[in-house]
C-alpha cells in the first residue's frame, strides 16, 4: 500500500468521512478555579472500532514534518519547546496536548463548513497537515498571540481531499481562549471567553443558538396554577425542562453551556480537574447510539474513547480511557524537555477496566 493510500485510509477512520456518521463527536468545556487556574477539558469520540490511541513526548528541539497528499513532504519544523500530545493512530496525529509553557492545543472535527486551501506542490515545503496544527502550535508557540503569527506562515491543508475539516481551540495559562476555524480558505480566529466547545456549525453560530434556551435556569421550578389544576415538578431539576438531550453538536453544546455555567467553582486545579471529569460524563457517548440498529460492536465499550484534561497553570495534562476511568496524569514539570527522547506509549497498557474488590471480614 503507497503512502498516499495509507493516509487516505487512516483519515477516513479517524474523521468519519468514509460514511457521513457523526463518529467524531468531541465536547471541550473550560473551568477556572478560585486560585486562577485555568482548565481545559474534552472528550474524543470514535464509535466504529478502537482507535489506536496514544500519549507522545516531544522534546525540544525535536525536527518534525507534515505529511502531504505525496508522503512526509510539507513542512519541516524543529521545536523550540516540549510537549506532552495524545494522538490517534499515530502517533504524528495529535488531537490535544499541552507544552512545558501551559499552552493547550486541541483539534475537533468541523464537516460540512470549513475549507482549507487546496494543495499546492509548488509550496509544499509551507504546507501543514490538519492533524499536526497541534504538534505544530505546541512546539513553536508559548502564548495565543505566538499561534496567531506562527500561523500566518504556513498553509494547513487536507492529506486527503475527501476527509473532513477540523477546527481547534488554544488555551493559555492566563485563561485566554480562542478558536480557530478555516472558512473560505481564510483563517478566522474567535476569542471564546464561554470556553466551551463542539463541532459544526462554527462558534458564532452555536453562540446565536443559545438564545432559543434563554429559558433554561437551574434548581426546581415553583408550584404552577393551570386554572382549577395544581402542578407541582416531578422532581429536581426541572429549571433546566427542555435541555436537549441528543449527542449533535448544537445539543452538546448547550448542554455543556449550563452544565459548566452552573457548576460550583471549585478551590483549586485538581478540584476542578476532577469537576472537568464529572461533567464530561455527561457526554459519555454509548456505541449503541452512534450506529444502526443491532451494527454496534462489543469489543468497542464506549464511542468515547478516551477524555482529556489540561492544567494550564500547573502544566499538567490528565486523561482517562474507554477501558479504564481511572484518571491518569503527567506532570510536565517532571520531564527535562532537553534531555528526553522523543517517544510514544499507549494510553493503556492495558485494555480493561481494574476492578478493586472489597473483602468483607
Amino acid at each position: 500500500m503507497s503512502m498516499k493510500t495509507q493516509l487516505s485510509a487512516l483519515l477516513l477512520a479517524t474523521c468519519g468521512i468514509a460514511s457521513q456518521v457523526p463518529a467524531n463527536a468531541c465536547t471541550g468545556i473550560t473551568l477556572k478555579s478560585k486560585d486562577g487556574t485555568t482548565i481545559a477539558a474534552r472528550t474524543i469520540e470514535w464509535a466504529e472500532s478502537v482507535m489506536n490511541t496514544m500519549y507522545v513526548v516531544v522534546p525540544q528541539n525535536q525536527e518534525l514534518q507534515s505529511f502531504t497528499p505525496s508522503g512526509m513532504d510539507g513542512l519541516k519544523f524543529r521545536t523550540k519547546h516540549g510537549f506532552i500530545g495524545l494522538a490517534v493512530e499515530q502517533k504524528e496525529f495529535m488531537v490535544e496536548g499541552i507544552n512545558e509553557k501551559g499552552l493547550s492545543a486541541g483539534l475537533f472535527y468541523f464537516p460540512n463548513y470549513g475549507k482549507y486551501q487546496p494543495y499546492d506542490a509548488a509550496q509544499k515545503d509551507k504546507c501543514l497537515s490538519d492533524f499536526q496544527v497541534v504538534s505544530y502550535v505546541l512546539g513553536e508557540c508559548s502564548t495565543i498571540d505566538e499561534v496567531k503569527e506562527a500561523l500566518k506562515k504556513v498553509r494547513i491543508i487536507n492529506i486527503d481531499p475527501r476527509s473532513s475539516t477540523v477546527h481547534w481551540r488554544f488555551t493559555e495559562p492566563s485563561g485566554k481562549q480562542v478558536v480557530l476555524e478555516i472558512v473560505n480558505e481564510v483563517m478566522q480566529f474567535h476569542d471564546n471567553p464561554l470556553g466551551v466547545f463542539t463541532n459544526s456549525p462554527g462558534i458564532e453560530w452555536h453562540w446565536t443558538n443559545l438564545n432559543n434556551y434563554i429559558n433554561l435556569q437551574p434548581g426546581t421550578l415553583p408550584e404552577h396554577n393551570f386554572g382549577p389544576l395544581e402542578m407541582k415538578s416531578f422532581g429536581h431539576g426541572s429549571g433546566l425542562l427542555g435541555l436537549p438531550g441528543d449527542f449533535t453538536p448544537p445539543s452538546r453544546f448547550v448542554r455543556a453551556t449550563f452544565f459548566q455555567l452552573t457548576a460550583a467553582q471549585q478551590p483549586n486545579a485538581q478540584e476542578s480537574v476532577f469537576q472537568a471529569f464529572h461533567i464530561l460524563n455527561n457526554f459519555d457517548i454509548p456505541t449503541g447510539s452512534e450506529q444502526p440498529w443491532g451494527k454496534a460492536q462489543a469489543d468497542v465499550p464506549s464511542a468515547t474513547q478516551f477524555t482529556v484534561a489540561s492544567d494550564t497553570h500547573n502544566r499538567m495534562i490528565y486523561y482517562r480511557t474507554m477501558y479504564n476511568s481511572n484518571i491518569r496524569c503527567i506532570d510536565l514539570k517532571t520531564i527535562d524537555f532537553n534531555k528526553v527522547k522523543y517517544q510514544s506509549e499507549p494510553l493503556d497498557a492495558v485494555k480493561k477496566q481494574p476492578v478493586e474488590m472489597i473483602t468483607i471480614r
